[in-house]
């Protein structure tokens, strides 16, 4: 009995773990080579984990990335909150001969897709996890 307690236990705090690891969806980039030895890269990753990243990249990194950025920190802040209210739409679909890009938000998700003979690549990234990223390079941003 003592073994099925343990057991349930273990069970439960995993389960717990991945809801709460997975509650803001995941990142994919995935890209794709049609030619013979192209690549296929396709990964995943927890949106929840690109904040906890940033907190263990070096400090000096972090401050020179937000730095750069800093000129279009309001853009990027004002972009992220306007997102959310196209949860579903399309923004930019350009055909150029057989070259095709994509932008447009999907449940909540930036998605960005280019197509191009032998190639493709595919990124979806979460909208909450847009605003994460760019109020924490905020804080970093050196003052003057």
């Amino acid at each position: 009995m003592l073994v099925a307690k343990i057991a349930l236990g273990i069970a439960s705090t995993v389960a717990f773990a991945t809801i709460y690891t997975f509650r803001e969806g995941l990142i994919r980039v995935d890209v794709d080579e049609f030619r013979a030895g192209g690549s296929h890269v396709h990964v995943w990753v927890p949106a929840a984990a690109v904040p906890v990243a940033l907190h263990f990249a070096p400090h000096r990194h972090i401050q020179n990335a937000a730095q750069h950025l800093e000129p279009f920190m309001p853009t990027i802040r004002q972009l992220a909150k306007e997102l959310r209210k196209y949860p579903d739409a399309q923004f930019v679909d350009v055909v150029d001969g057989s070259d095709h890009v994509k932008i447009g938000t999907s449940g909540g998700k930036l998605q960005i897709d280019v197509v191009q003979p032998g190639e493709s690549v595919h990124v979806t990234v979460p909208i909450s996890t847009l605003e994460d990223v760019a109020s924490q390079l905020e804080r970093d941003i050196p003052a003057a």
